[in-house]
């Protein structure tokens, strides 16, 4: 499973482009990612140049998958049985809608194949992924998943 990107450049670069941070944070951040590892987004907000909802969004736009906020959706105990606590956890999304034979989840990274494959796999449903910021998404799993299902 191959994602095409919707405009082509870098996240940095669409945040420097927004306004969201500078040409010297995104320089920050990539010496930082150099050394200690880790997705651009994700030690963006570690270093707090960048909210994880402005990430949420340039990975929208750059991608093109629409971002969806979760604290108001309201999310069906069928739905959430849909998919165990560990493998929603283990791979940072909530499913969120299901559709006839496909499943909608919202998740921070929705380039990970890996966790899309393995989900159509588990259901046997067709994934529509949603942006989503990894706090949403915990929260969300706290919240829906309390008694350990």
């Amino acid at each position: 499973m191959r994602f095409k990107k919707k405009v082509n450049k870098l996240l940095g670069e669409i945040l420097v482009e927004r306004g969201v941070i500078t040409g010297q944070q995104l320089k920050a951040a990539l010496d930082t990612q150099l050394k200690e590892g880790g997705l651009i987004g994700e030690v963006i907000v570690k270093l707090e140049f960048a909210s994880e909802v402005d990430i949420a969004h340039c990975i929208s736009f750059q991608y093109g998958f629409p971002y969806l906020p979760l604290e108001n959706y309201e999310i069906s105990q069928e739905v959430i049985k849909l998919v165990p606590k560990n493998v929603a956890q283990h791979y940072c999304f909530i499913a969120v809608d299901r559709i006839g034979d496909t499943l909608t989840i919202a998740m921070a990274n929705p380039l990970n194949a890996e966790a899309i494959e393995d989900l159509e796999d588990l259901t046997s449903l067709k994934i529509q992924t949603f942006v989503s910021t990894a706090s949403d998404i915990r929260n969300t799993i706290k919240e829906y998943y309390k008694n350990g299902s």
